[in-house]
């Protein structure tokens, strides 16, 4: 590790202390890692597990021994969080519920964990003058303007129209009885809470857009390391499929569109925010990956791909069936119709820009997750015909 780090103006980095909220968390311990390998600031890693941390957490032999702290608390009932702010240079808030399956059948839990629990770590970093680095969603743009032009609309092909941008595109959401729209409306009124705090009070904040960072250790697969009955993101959905040889399931044809970003271009990213606050603080960062787009049908046809390069196993014979979003996710779900970042402002302040193709990034994933799951999902099934 250099002794002496450089920001992108070139002034000395002096090293600080990150209170990170949800740092046992798929984001957190990809970030965890890079602050250990990389920098020489200390982390108090704020979570209610540590499962994805500990490898860094123990022997004490490891270089970064004392850098980093692990607290096991919950930002909803716990006054230590305060504490924990006041003694940082910086606090980087991970904690959300961010699973679309949640949105509709835990509406309330939704709209508290991102915008009641997210109240207190505003209050304490505006009240104790502490930088804050907020991860929001690219869900709060909601609806393209596209969406709502007739289908053979020669307008539809203007990025105008798609295209999502930080300080001109508009957020919006299904109807109130569409209760997808939860997480979204949730985590936009948080936005707007910090930016309200940095207008009136003076808090130095950061805001993050992420457009679905994939990598290892991101979400759960059902029944190995989460719920059986739960239903993750949709890579995680189709690497479960792909690992217990079933179909993966298109909702409503899979014709939505999306970009997929490396976690480890993304962490990039965000570190460049934390150690350049004058280039960063104010402004509201997509971060994307705009050359990884396709459709899920797209995504679901090239994980078919990567995963038979990787296990060494025939696709099956049917490797994707449709299904209706009411049967997949219930009453209540709505989509977003494309999810593109526009990367202009990033680029401008930070320099940033992604590197790994998605065919890459989904090799990468795979192939941990064949590694890490295979043989015990292999178990979890033979286990019901042993009896």
């Amino acid at each position: 590790m250099a002794t002496a780090r450089v920001d992108l103006d070139g002034n000395t980095i002096t090293p600080m202390t990150i209170c990170m909220i949800g740092a046992g968390g798929f984001i957190g311990s990809h970030l965890c890692e890079k602050l250990m390998a990389e920098t020489p600031h200390t982390v108090l890693a704020v979570d209610v597990y540590n499962d994805k941390i500990k490898h860094l957490l123990e022997p004490d032999s490891l270089p970064w021994n004392g850098r980093i702290q692990f607290h096991r608390l919950n930002i909803k009932n716990d006054s230590r969080l305060e504490g924990l702010i006041k003694c940082s240079d910086l606090t980087i808030n991970l904690a959300a519920i961010c699973t679309p399956a949640d949105y509709n059948t835990r509406p309330l839990d939704t709209i508290y964990s991102n915008f009641i629990d997210a109240l207190p770590v505003v209050k304490y970093c505006s009240e104790n003058n502490k930088r804050l680095i907020h991860f929001s969603t690219c869900e709060v743009y909601g609806k393209t303007i596209g969406s709502f032009l007739p289908k053979d609309s020669p307008l539809r092909q203007d990025p105008a129209y798609y295209i999502l941008k930080e300080d001109t595109s508009p957020c919006i959401f299904g109807s109130v009885e569409k209760q997808r729209w939860s997480y979204a409306c949730a985590k936009q009124l948080i936005e707007r809470l910090i930016y309200a705090e940095g207008a009136e009070n003076g808090l130095e904040f950061t805001i993050v857009r992420p457009f679905n960072w994939i990598g290892p250790r991101m979400d759960f697969i059902p029944g190995i390391d989460g719920p059986s009955e739960g239903v993750p993101r949709v890579l995680a959905c189709f690497s479960n499929n792909l690992l217990r040889r079933e179909p993966l399931k298109l909702v409503d044809g899979g014709e939505s569109q999306r970009t997929f970003i490396y976690i480890k271009d993304a962490i990039e990213a965000v570190l460049l925010m934390i150690e350049n606050p004058a280039r960063a603080s104010g402004h509201i960062f997509n971060v994307g990956n705009p050359n990884n787009e396709v459709t899920v049908r797209q995504l679901a046809e090239m994980m078919t791909k990567v995963y038979s390069k990787v296990s060494g196993e025939e696709a099956i014979e049917s490797p994707t069936i449709d299904v209706s979003s009411k049967e997949f996710y219930g009453e209540g779900y709505d989509d977003s119709d494309k999810r593109i970042p526009d990367m202009t402002i990033i680029n401008k302040q930070l320099g940033w820009n992604p590197k790994t193709s998605l065919w890459d990034l989904l090799e990468s994933t795979l192939t941990y997750q064949h590694r890490t799951y295979a043989e015990a999902i292999k178990q979890a099934i033979a286990k019901p015909t042993a009896n």
